[in-house]
């Protein structure tokens, strides 16, 4: 295949060499041969032959080209005023709004009305936009803990991230969960010191608890000239120049040399960030350690290496609000963050036992990608793909290429599907595209898929590893007020199940009422709401109900004989063996083990019985709630000629467990927070008293100005309704995050409260 390029316009041509005549030269063979031409677009004039060679370097430099990041925080750190100023300063939009939507429009990237009178991030939101002749594809995260699933999902795609750090609260619960997320998906990122405007500003201080509490490998890349209100600009470290930001929106920067009495601080500073990326570094620890001067440029090489590999975090300061500092953060993704090449994605190769392999976007080769995210639009379902996820063979060439009208196969299913639109996402604006490349992140409309679902050009059978998605903590009875709004409500609840796997609907067995339940209190709140709202749906919402669990402390015995003559073929079929408590910190939560040797039972009957074992674990004899950290070992039994069946072990199963529960001394599990209170020093008594009421336990507690920040674990059957209380404790000065800890047993007392309130219960029924 032979290419002639004009500027922008590819004329693709091949050539097909005949059997008979041979060729003698380029123009006698295509005097002789066949050919075909395909005109990509339209040409006018063929100014050059491109070889394969030389056609390498444009996809390289496409890709080299190329950024998807993510911007990840605490809540309330300015996540979504940062996206807003990079928008405007890249040109995407033209005016800049604020978030809580004061000016009656919002920021840009809370597209939600909901996102804009609570002021917070409830979906993540795709965006992309161009920089100094980059493309940047920028996804802008939720902070609030309820709404993690959001951050995994945008994680689990993106080759970079930033984490913003407020400057004055410092590194908070959600950083901590954020950063845990960014390590488990191995995003290299850079750090933003935000909002130095603020009173209380101390970067030096957020940098310090970034090592201590992260354990970030990190150094300023930049200084601040003055700090809250007399926040100037910025010193540039690497390129030892002064940045100021001028304007009405800050969108002039002049260029300055450091001023006199600021020269020793940026001395210091660049000296500590050479010798932390020396550290990481080899090539800069060499000149470093032969006190060789270094460049500029030498420092920006390093600090890429050591970032692109995960061993060195690059930390920006600045202030979002106030215009300052968002430039530069910008030249820092470009400058710092890799592209889809330099990152190391991996996939299972279902052909081959679910074998791991390697997978680098390239422009060459089979289609592979992933769905990450679901929305339901005003044209129906619209699909969030990552794609060019893909492998290096030892040629290196490997295609990524999707395009309206293309046949995909959801690897998950099977099935075969057409794109009928393929869009780029700006919020919740939409561009109509042709073709997406390798790398790249884009929407396609009218594919039913289900989030985490792989897809490929059929060539291959990939599936990419899926995302961690937590259990939910908490449920509520919902049903809708009027009997007429069922269809849409039922219309509303699959749908939002769909888009959100930490949203999950049920039924419950005994009430016949519906039961959803997710991560928290606004998680869920935020979805009746949205039932509202979108679907015109009033709802009637019962208490909120905690996800307790049941688990078994010691080994018991069980041999039951499930043994039934009705007239004709009976049932029978006898089980022994002994349920056991599975280790601290194993990975499941259920264990089955037939240890049974010979044919005593027959072991077309081995499956029935581990069913019914499952089935019974559903359901515990102290509150009915699931039973987990179970190990059910088999170890004898008997069965009958004739009468034994499926039915008849599944049944013996579930009766040998009620039989033996009880002797394992079953106790009950709670979910436990994790909730960080920041509370004015004169309320720290009075919080701390209430905080014993709910039988937390205080595990921290640190100053910061004043202000006490108490790190405690809460059961969460006790934190409903907190926030009130807190309010009124500390005149609506004090603030709180809570996110899921673990499961632990409950007190004697409480357990038998709980048992008493679930016997009353039944009895009532």
């Amino acid at each position: 295949m032979t290419r002639f390029q004009n500027g922008s316009r590819l004329l693709s041509y091949t050539f097909f060499r005949s059997k008979k005549t041979p060729s003698t030269s380029p123009n006698a063979a295509l005097l002789q041969g066949n050919f075909q031409i395909q005109q990509h677009r339209h040409f006018s004039n063929l100014a050059r032959v491109t070889t394969k060679e030389e056609k390498e370097p444009r996809w390289k430099d496409s890709m080299d080209k190329l950024r998807n990041i993510g911007i990840s925080a605490h809540i309330d750190s300015g996540k979504t005023t940062l996206t807003e100023r990079i928008l405007y300063y890249t040109g995407r939009i033209h005016e800049i709004h604020e978030v809580r939507g004061r000016d009656g429009v919002g920021a840009k990237m809370d597209s939600m009305d909901l996102e804009r009178e609570k002021g917070i991030t409830i979906q993540s939101a795709a965006t992309y936009c161009t920089w100094n002749g980059y493309q940047v594809n920028i996804i802008d995260t939720p902070g609030h803990v309820d709404f993690t699933i959001e951050v995994e999902r945008a994680l689990r795609v993106l080759d970079g991230a930033i984490l913003v750090l407020c400057s004055v609260g410092g590194v908070q619960s959600q950083s901590i969960t954020v950063d845990r997320q960014m390590r488990r998906y191995e995003v290299p990122r850079l750090a933003f010191i935000n909002k130095l405007d603020r009173m209380g500003a101390d970067p030096w201080k957020v940098l310090n608890q970034a090592r201590s509490k992260l354990r970030h490998h990190s150094a300023a890349v930049q200084v601040p000239i003055g700090l809250e209100d007399d926040f100037q600009g910025l010193i540039d470290l690497v390129k030892m120049k002064v940045y100021y930001f001028h304007g009405s929106n800050g969108e002039k920067i002049v260029t300055a040399e450091i001023p006199v009495e600021m020269e020793a601080l940026a001395a210091e500073k660049r000296r500590e960030l050479i010798e932390t990326v020396s550290e990481v570094d080899d090539k800069l620890a060499d000149a470093f350690l032969t006190d060789e001067p270094i460049s500029s440029s030498d420092l920006e090489e390093a600090i890429r290496r050591a970032t692109v590999a995960k061993k060195f975090v690059p930390v920006f300061m600045g202030s979002a609000f106030k215009n300052k500092g968002v430039q530069p953060l910008l030249d820092g993704v470009l400058s710092y963050l890799p592209c889809p090449t330099e990152v190391g994605n991996y996939a299972l190769d279902q052909t081959k036992d679910e074998e791991k392999v390697v997978l680098s976007g390239t422009p060459d080769g089979p289609l592979v990608a992933l769905a990450f995210k679901l929305e339901e639009g005003r044209f129906g379902q619209l699909t969030y793909l990552r794609h060019g996820l893909l492998l290096v063979y030892t040629r290196q060439i490997y295609e990524g290429v999707i395009r309206k009208g293309d046949f995909i196969i959801n690897v998950n299913t099977g099935k075969k599907i057409k794109i009928p639109r393929l869009v780029r996402m700006h919020s919740d604006e939409m561009e109509d595209i042709q073709e997406a490349h390798a790398g790249q992140i884009v929407a396609v409309f009218g594919v039913d898929c289900a989030s985490g679902d792989t897809f490929t050009d059929g060539s291959v059978k990939y599936t990419m590893t899926s995302m961690n998605v937590p259990e939910p903590v908490m449920s509520l009875a919902i049903q809708p007020v009027s009997k007429d709004s069922g269809g849409q409500f039922s219309k509303a609840l699959n749908r939002f199940q769909k888009e959100d796997p930490t949203f999950r609907v049920g039924l419950d067995p005994e009430s016949g009422q519906t039961i959803i339940s997710g991560m928290g209190e606004l998680h869920l709140d935020i979805y009746v709401e949205r039932i509202r709202r979108e679907y015109k749906v009033d709802a009637s919402v019962g208490k909120p109900r905690v996800n307790f669990r049941e688990t078994i402390t010691q080994r018991a015995e069980f041999d039951y004989l499930h043994k039934k003559q009705t007239g004709g073929q009976g049932q029978y079929g006898r089980v022994c063996g002994y349920i056991e408590p599975l280790p601290q910190g194993s990975t499941t939560k259920f264990e089955f083990d037939n240890m049974i040797v010979g044919q005593v039972i027959p072991s077309n009957f081995i499956p029935s019985i581990e069913k019914g074992f499952k089935e019974a674990a559903n359901s515990g004899s102290l509150i009915g709630h699931p039973v987990e950290n179970l190990r059910i070992a088999l170890t004898d039994g008997a069965a009958h000629a004739v009468d034994s069946s499926e039915l008849a072990f599944k049944l013996a199963s579930i009766y040998a467990f009620r039989q033996c529960y009880t002797a394992a001394k079953p106790v009950i599990l709670e979910p436990v927070m994790l909730v960080e209170l920041k509370v004015p020093t004169e309320f720290q008594g009075t919080v701390a008293g209430d905080i014993n009421k709910r039988k937390g336990v205080i595990v921290g507690n640190d100053q910061d100005g004043d202000d006490s920040i108490i790190t405690v674990h809460v059961p969460l059957n006790n934190m409903f309704g907190y926030s009130t209380s807190l309010r009124s404790m500390t005149q609506g000065k004090g603030e709180f995050t809570m996110e899921y800890k673990e499961h632990s047993p409950v007190s004697q007392d409480v357990q038998m409260q709980l048992v008493n309130t679930y016997m009353a219960s039944k009895g009532a029924e």
